[in-house]
């Protein structure tokens, strides 16, 4: 075959993960080299700027997609948490990296020593309601950019809040100040993981990832995907859903309601069985936040 060309994003995280794809394909025989990318969401990076207003899941991934579709990249490397559940017509997800930490983390101060008043930065509306629960005195302020930049961006006294998984690729980790226990402060769906696309009828494409593919990871996402899936794509509920040693942990916050669903589901050990029990804690948890 010849070489695997990679779309990727050109953020130092994004250029990393997708590095570390090129490593691991390398390992299996396949020669690979990085396309990178311009996307909307690094376009409009500022700061004061919501992520959920300006597209939400998939603004970082549609223009990644698109250079595998038209023919300029063979592959395209995501972030997992990026990628919409709904399929790009023509990819197929060829592989799933094993997974790092799915944790969120304080970089700042920890939960416990942030005094009354403090202000938290963080773009996730998530992350928002969790904390919340957790410390109502909190005030929160809004956070985009890369990785560097929001680590420039710490409140005084304050704290932000990040993925574990980025800082660890990044070689960052010693500027947590607290690792959030995923069991309560449930992660984004596919949090800590990578996800790898290619043309759904490139069958040597299919194959190559096969070699990478982690069946564990795909597993455990394919389950939290299925639970994102039912409430819908688009959905802009504070979200999260967690599978670890055979539990899904999920969380749902209700948009004006108030309303918040934290739960832990027992799995089976079957995959088409517990893509159900995802859906169905799915549409129960929905129901209960909307008042149904």
């Amino acid at each position: 075959m010849s070489t695997i060309r990679i779309a990727t994003r050109g953020s130092s995280q994004a250029v990393t993960q997708a590095r570390h794809v090129a490593d691991q394909l390398a390992s299996a025989g396949f020669d690979a080299e990085l396309v990178l990318i311009d996307t909307h969401g690094d376009r409009t990076q500022s700061a004061d700027v919501p992520l959920h207003t300006i597209g939400g899941q998939g603004i970082f991934v549609k223009e990644v997609q698109v250079a595998v579709l038209d023919g300029r990249a063979d592959v395209a490397v995501h972030s997992a948490k990026d990628l919409p559940t709904t399929p790009a017509d023509g990819l197929v997800i060829g592989a799933f990296t094993q997974r790092r930490s799915a944790a969120d983390a304080l970089v700042g101060r920890s939960l416990v020593d942030l005094t009354a008043g403090a202000v938290v930065a963080t773009g996730s509306v998530r992350r928002r309601a969790q904390l919340h629960r957790a410390r109502h005195d909190l005030e929160f302020v809004e956070l985009r950019g890369n990785i560097h930049t929001r680590l420039a961006k710490v409140p005084d006294g304050g704290s932000i809040v990040i993925a574990v998984a980025a800082l660890e690729v990044l070689d960052l980790t010693d500027q947590i100040a607290e690792v959030l226990d995923p069991a309560e402060f449930v992660p984004a769906v596919g949090q800590g993981c990578v996800a790898v696309e290619c043309r759904s009828r490139d069958r040597r494409l299919l194959d190559a990832l096969t070699t990478i593919d982690h069946h564990a990871t795909r597993s455990d996402v394919s389950i939290e995907r299925a639970f994102l899936a039912e409430l819908g794509s688009g959905c802009s509920l504070p979200v999260g859903a967690h599978v670890d040693a055979g539990k899904l942990y999920v969380f749902l916050a209700g948009e004006t309601s108030g309303v918040i669903v934290s739960d832990t589901i027992e799995l089976s050990g079957d995959i088409d069985d517990d893509i159900q029990r995802a859906a169905e804690a799915a549409r129960a948890a929905h129901e209960h936040v909307s008042g149904r």
